[in-house]
């Protein structure tokens, strides 16, 4: 977790676990404007979902706490997507997030995790997205620098280092906090 990281808070407060209805979609809004969509939605009588978290920032003068987005630049929002409209007038917002033209449904799964995670108050940040076979860089300690591939053995972090000209590899146990995306 990133230095200075601290509670999650959320605009909305879930109320968990809430009823099967409508599906969720990402809403692209413009930059900083995650707030003010999300009041404009929930008057509007949408259910909007903004997940924050707390982080600090330093300053010149002082050091103070900021609630930022874990996802910044969306929106979450329940919906009939036949009636979308609406959405798509509020001040800030640009365009669902779609495939082939058609706004794609997060899974309600997803949202739910999300939701608990937010509202059980642990210290939670955003993350760069990562997946077992990903090429990874090390950005931290001893290994800073290494690349290799994302494995995942009995619940723990392996990254996998080739000799390709041998075709051998090593795998070396890593922190997952140490490795970013390449």
């Amino acid at each position: 977790m990133k230095e200075g990281t601290h509670l999650a808070s959320v605009a909305d407060p879930p109320d968990l676990p809430h009823p099967v209805g409508f599906p969720w979609y990402a809403i692209r809004v413009k930059p900083r404007f995650e707030r003010v969509v999300h009041e404009n939605l929930t008057a509007k009588g949408f259910r909007a979902f903004l997940p924050l978290y707390k982080e600090r920032r330093r300053w010149s003068d002082r050091v103070k706490l900021v609630e930022l987005p874990l996802f910044p630049g969306y929106v979450f929002c329940s919906l009939d997507i036949q009636r979308r409209l609406p959405v798509l007038q509020t001040p800030g917002v640009l365009h669902f997030v779609s495939f082939d033209g058609e706004p794609a449904e997060v899974d309600r799964s997803e949202i739910d995790a999300l939701r608990t995670a937010v509202s059980s108050g642990a210290p939670l940040a955003p993350w760069p997205y990562l997946r077992e076979g990903q090429r990874v860089m090390v950005a931290r300690g001893p290994m800073r620098g290494l690349t290799g591939i994302l494995l995942k053995i009995r619940n723990e972090f392996r990254l996998i280092i080739s000799v390709t000209l041998l075709m051998r590899s090593v795998a070396v146990e890593i922190d997952r906090e140490a490795i970013l995306p390449l």
